[in-house]
């Protein structure tokens, strides 16, 4: 099974480019790609293929940009997809409304280009560090993102990750710096907690299918 991970800086996680054998273990990242797919090769090694391709600072538009040769190309058995915050955080005149209509725009067309894949959506997520006085108004809109990503996960019936209110909950426990040095980017912590809420999903949703 081909597993291919689609997103910003958060699914790159700073992978290795080069995909070979011999940096296969680097082209994870080190963030819940990495995770996920050593809790899955553990398993089944050679059940599982895993494929990242994250880039750091990719909106909507660039996902969609490159989706031909990222993702239809390599014709994955599984397409996971996480984006959003860049759409707020890098306010260049990104709207809610674009975003949807991206958004829609990917999952439709890849359902045209691989109608035997399956699609994973992931809930968009911001955490405190993030979140400063001067601009909490500004990426409070992060929610309203991962309104669309709900609604369209029901629109298609696909499977959603949540994320938002268990990186919440957890980081209760402590402080939420402790899961997202900057509110935005994951640590190890952060990037466990979307590991295994992933792993959750695909044995539930995908993995009792094949």
């Amino acid at each position: 099974m081909k597993i291919l991970f689609f997103g910003d800086s958060i699914t790159d996680a700073g992978r290795v480019r080069e995909d070979s054998l011999y940096t296969s273990y680097l082209n994870f990242g080190c963030g819940y790609v990495a995770q996920i797919g050593g809790a899955l090769l553990y398993e089944n090694p050679a059940k599982y293929e895993i494929k990242n391709r994250g880039i750091s600072g990719n909106k909507i538009a660039d996902l969609y940009a490159r989706i031909k040769r990222d993702v239809w190309a390599i014709e994955p058995d599984l397409v996971s997809i996480l984006v959003g915050v860049n759409d707020v955080w890098h306010d260049d005149g990104s709207s809610e409304e674009r975003y949807k209509k991206i958004y829609k725009a990917i999952i439709e067309e890849s359902k045209q280009n691989l109608p035997n894949a399956k699609i994973i959506l992931l809930e968009p997520f911001v955490l405190d560090g993030a979140v400063t006085v001067k601009d909490k108004e500004r990426f409070n809109k992060v929610y309203n993102y991962a309104k669309i990503v709900k609604e369209l996960a029901k629109e298609y019936n696909l499977p959603l990750v949540l994320l938002q209110q268990e990186l919440l909950n957890q980081a209760s426990k402590s402080n939420q710096q402790l899961y997202s040095y900057d509110g935005v980017h994951p640590t190890i912590a952060g990037a466990s907690v979307i590991a295994k809420e992933w792993l959750k999903v695909f044995k539930k949703e995908i993995d009792k299918e094949n």
